[in-house]
């Protein structure tokens, strides 16, 4: 890994750990950063992290102790792919890439309408579509509005529904998408959009993310680049 790819895996680290604080936050539960890892004192909402790493070599024992191990679910995102939590209960669940889009890649337009969510029934109508009937829509609560560094990104179609969205937050040096998704056509439907939403939005910052397979496949279709490999542990 370069030294300009360490750098950008750290500051979508740190962006990624700042979105999975709004989230928790939203649930009304409140994290606290180190200098080697966010993390929440109890078990954060359905598939997020209970602790994001923010610089290589943290302490397994240390950030294993941070998080409540005793309820079912816990899980560790080690964002630089370098810890081993076996000892402390966990197992690998899956691995993935950081990745990376510079600011001068050129944003593609779609047929859709794009906005921001920005009241509860917009933000209702998003995570309808983005739950598709999975029963997990009430996981992005309307406080989530609150936070002026999310952005929930909708595409609506020329008939008002919502076809295609993600997540954008804003950190210092990056700006990172997550929860991209598509009614229909998939993910390279949904990335013409958001992209196209995101630059209008930050047209000076660099796109920052994470995905794995098929997922990561689109993005890198779509101009992103590889910069590093994370893992999830899940505890039990």
């Amino acid at each position: 890994m370069t030294t300009s790819e360490q750098s950008m895996v750290r500051a979508a680290a740190r962006n990624n750990a700042e979105w999975c604080a709004a989230m928790s936050r939203s649930h009304g539960l409140a994290g606290e950063f180190g200098e080697e890892a966010w993390a929440a004192p109890a078990r954060t909402p359905p598939y997020y992290p209970d602790a994001v790493t923010l610089a290589p070599g943290a302490d397994p024992a240390a950030l294993a102790a941070r998080i409540d191990t005793t309820a079912p679910g816990a899980s560790v995102k080690d964002s630089f792919a370098d810890l081993d939590l076996t000892a402390a209960g966990f197992q690998v669940l899956f691995e993935a890439q950081w990745i990376h889009r510079a600011t001068s890649a050129a944003a593609t337009a779609s047929g859709l309408a794009w906005g921001v969510a920005d009241a509860p029934d917009d933000l209702h109508a998003w995570a309808l579509a983005w739950d598709d009937g999975d029963g997990d829509a009430d996981l992005f609560r309307s406080e989530l509005l609150g936070d002026a560094a999310t952005f929930v990104l909708a595409g609506r179609d020329a008939g008002g529904r919502v076809a295609a969205g993600a997540v954008a937050s804003r950190s210092d040096q990056v700006v990172g998408v997550s929860n991209v998704f598509a009614s229909d056509g998939g993910p390279d439907t949904a990335w013409l959009g958001v992209l196209e939403a995101v630059h209008r939005l930050f047209p000076d910052l660099p796109v920052v993310g994470y995905e794995h397979g098929a997922g990561l496949e689109a993005a890198l279709r779509h101009g992103f680049e590889p910069v590093g490999p994370l893992r999830i542990w899940l505890h039990g």
